[in-house]
């Protein structure tokens, strides 16, 4: 039984997430090399603008913020579903090797595959989610034991050898590339936002809305899994059925993210990190806050880093990663 006082504490921290989303999308909205002022914002996209406030505001800066915050949810709820799973808190896509398995299939379609300009935006997300799903189960295979089940210190063991060998694959991929192909995969691997038009919000989106509800709907089970296998077994729960479903899960969300984001780790870290400090660590209530913080996290960091150098400024998995990787190690160290 969940107290009621916890359940309007969550809620509250719920509004308080949408309203510094919605506050940090209005800062973004204006700040820029092609500027709008602040009390042109409204008027705006109330359809009162002029034809360069338009072109700023629905073409170069609200798509750019919406596949922000859109991949940062998704890598957000990815992260949280690995650490239940796994019953481990340095879960992480990007730290596992997932996002790089999914960054290899994405060069390697991008450098060796004719594209077509209609369908890329679209079929992207599918290859990334395949690359992602490959690695995914060699390293679930590598990590599990019979008789003891999944080993969470040698799944981040493992899954940070796959990144290591990974990242030497991407390598070996790209030295053969033309060079605006490269250019494109190094900005990739930096955590540059690329996906900054409305298709590939499209692209995106629908990924969120059917796996936000279901891992909702699962939350019981990830409630379950974190108190043990024996438990988990001892109430009627197929463990094993669970967590390929929900690390399946956990995949597309990774890989549709990082498909159009590039490749940011330390999200799927910390959101899931801050949300249970504030709740606590059932999955029903921690969750809405972590994705919301997931999507503020990637959106803060991108509005700072585009912003902070000029002209091209600095990749939001760069500025993600300065606060990332201590926390990270911080957590090795405590656990």
């Amino acid at each position: 039984m969940i107290q009621q006082a916890l359940v309007r504490k969550q809620r509250l921290l719920v509004l308080c997430g949408m309203l510094l989303i919605l506050v940090t999308i209005m800062i973004g909205l204006g700040l820029g090399s092609s500027s709008v002022s602040y009390d042109r914002i409204i008027p705006t996209l109330l359809g009162q603008g002029t034809f360069k406030e338009n072109f700023v505001l629905f073409t170069l800066r609200m798509p750019r913020i919406v596949i922000t915050m859109l991949g940062g949810m998704a890598l957000a709820l990815s992260g949280s579903i690995l650490q239940g799973i796994t019953r481990n808190d340095l879960a992480d896509p990007g730290i596992l090797g997932i996002n790089s398995g999914a960054g290899v299939a994405v060069a390697i379609f991008f450098v060796f595959v004719p594209i077509e300009p209609g369908s890329f935006v679209y079929v992207i997300p599918l290859v990334a989610f395949l690359g992602a799903f490959v690695t995914s189960l060699l390293i679930y295979l590598c990590s599990y034991q019979r008789g003891t089940g999944l080993q969470p210190v040698r799944l981040v063991l493992i899954g940070f050898g796959f990144s290591i060998a990974l990242s030497g694959i991407m390598i070996m991929v790209i030295s053969s590339a033309e060079k605006a192909k490269v250019d494109f995969i190094a900005k990739w691997i930096a955590g540059s936002i690329w996906g900054t038009d409305w298709p590939f919000i499209w692209a995106l989106l629908p990924w969120l809305i059917v796996l936000i509800p279901f891992t909702l709907y699962k939350a019981q089970r990830l409630n379950l899994l974190a108190l043990g296998q024996p438990v988990a077994t001892g109430v009627g729960v197929s463990v094993e059925k669970e967590r390929i479903i929900l690390l399946l899960t956990a995949v597309a969300l990774a890989a549709s993210a990082v498909s159009v984001t590039g490749g940011i780790a330390f999200v799927g870290l910390l959101a899931p990190h801050i949300a249970k400090a504030l709740v606590g660590p059932r999955n029903q209530l921690f969750i809405p806050i972590a994705i919301l913080l997931g999507g503020w996290l990637l959106l803060i960091a991108d509005t700072i880093g585009r912003n902070l150098v000029e002209p091209e400024g600095i990749a939001a998995g760069i500025m993600v990663a300065l606060i990332g990787a201590p926390y990270f190690m911080y957590l090795l160290l405590k656990k």
